[in-house]
Formats: C-alpha cells, sequence, structure tokens
C-alpha cells in the first residue's frame, strides 16, 4: 500500500496540479490531506473545489478553521489588516458547499496499513491544528501532545517543513507544504519561498515501511502570473516573495 501525503495547499492551485500530476506518476492507492487548503494563496476556489473532486480524506487545519469562526484582529496591525482582507477575499470566492465541506473536516483521520499497521495523521498534533513539532521538539513536549494517541506512523503539517524522526516506536512524518514550502533552517514566518512543492509517500508492504519525500520542481512563473491575474488583496507582494526566492 502507497499512500501520498499532502498538507498545507495554502490556495497554491498551481503547485496543487504540479503535485497531482507526480502521485499520479507515483501509482499511489491513497491521498491524504492534512490541512490548510484554501488561505493565503490566490486560488481558493480552483484549489478546494478540487481536493473535494479528489475524495480523499482531509484534516482541518488551522487556517480551514478561519472560514468557519468568526475572527478578530488588531486594527492597528498592518500585517493583520492584510490577512483580513485576504480571507475576505477568500470567502467571496467560496460557493455554499465548498464551506460545508470545509466545515466537516474532522481534527484526525486514521488509515489502515498492512499487518495491523496504522497511520494517523493530523495538523499540528492529534489533539490541536495549531501546535507546533519540529525534529527538535523534546519528547516530553511530543507525550503531552499526542496524549493517548498513537499509530504506526503519525503524520502532521503545519510547520511548512519536511521531517522525519520517532518518537518511541512510532514515526513521525511531516511531508512538506505543496503551496508554501520554506527554505531549510527557516520558518514559515520567514516567508522565503522556494521553487517547488513538498509532498511524501509512506509505503507499506507485509512488514515493511518505508517514506519517501518528494520535492517537484514548480513553475513559477505560473505563479506569480496566477497572483497577478487572481484579484487578490496584495498580488504583488505576494508574487514578489516568489521572485525574489
Amino acid at each position: 500500500m502507497r499512500i501520498a501525503i499532502i498538507s498545507d495547499l495554502h490556495a497554491n492551485f498551481v503547485a496543487l496540479e504540479t503535485v497531482l500530476a507526480d502521485i499520479e506518476r507515483a501509482r499511489v492507492d491513497q491521498i491524504i490531506c492534512l490541512g490548510d487548503v484554501t488561505a493565503g494563496g490566490p486560488q481558493p476556489r480552483e484549489t478546494i473545489q478540487r481536493v473535494r473532486d479528489l475524495g480523499c480524506p482531509v484534516v482541518r487545519g488551522n487556517t480551514d478553521e478561519w472560514f468557519l469562526v468568526p475572527q478578530t484582529y488588531d486594527p492597528n496591525s498592518e500585517k493583520e489588516r492584510r490577512l483580513m482582507a485576504l480571507l475576505e477575499w477568500a470567502m467571496q470566492q467560496f460557493a455554499p458547499a465548498d464551506i460545508e465541506f470545509m466545515r466537516a473536516f474532522p481534527l484526525r483521520v486514521e488509515l489502515s496499513l498492512e499487518n495491523g499497521k496504522t497511520l494517523l495523521g493530523f495538523h499540528g498534533s492529534p489533539q490541536a491544528h495549531t501546535h507546533v513539532i519540529w525534529a527538535t521538539t523534546p519528547d516530553d513536549e511530543l507525550a503531552r501532545m499526542f496524549g493517548n494517541y498513537r499509530a504506526t506512523v503519525m503524520a502532521g503539517g503545519h510547520t511548512h517543513a519536511q521531517m522525519l524522526r520517532r518518537f518511541g516506536d512510532t514515526l513521525l512524518v511531516n511531508p512538506g507544504s505543496v503551496g508554501l514550502p520554506v527554505k531549510v533552517g527557516a520558518t514559515p514566518e520567514m516567508n522565503r519561498r522556494v521553487p517547488w512543492s513538498e509532498y511524501a509517500i509512506v509505503a507499506s508492504r507485509g512488514d515493511d515501511l518505508a517514506v519517501e519525500f518528494r520535492r517537484v520542481p514548480l513553475d513559477v512563473s505560473a505563479v506569480v502570473r496566477a497572483a497577478r491575474e487572481s484579484g487578490m488583496p496584495n498580488a504583488e507582494e505576494w508574487a514578489g516573495e516568489w521572485i525574489a526566492q
């Protein structure tokens, strides 16, 4: 069994299509999406509709919830004002069915692998989509984040950085970001774009288990063009992050 794990699409439809084409070539049996589907990019409607058409399990990310729960912001913060403008613009792109689709995203999804193994997917941690897990997060902090949740493979997103580490008998996997990947060693807040999209494949065959991280070259010019043609607020600033790289 081969499971493709995608996460943090952030309304980058160009990147999503690029990754899905690579997934098709990789001949996987299942796709699972770890959330943050539609906020922060130029193509929220196209992205949510494509994910819905996939029919794959999708967990709720923290930015997915922004569209479901009224958000407050500091009017004196330029950054927060811009974020709210982008969310309001994105909300106008959605059909009612898109919102209902997002509302149905669970916080966790469990898949069965071979020989009794399991995969638990979430966004931040099994208990909260805002939890942050790095390769250096101490085990005692992980234990608090995981609570009683355990699986052979535990897969989360949120940090936009690919990761593989052990926690006891569990493999922790972060597939990176489809729509807004960051340079190695950078934090998401630095907004340092890279010209590829990321995802992972978990392969289970009998007692064997393998994790493959994939980076797919991205047509940055197409991403920039999509932003400029979208009508999104502050499109040139968003596009400039990709041009500068």
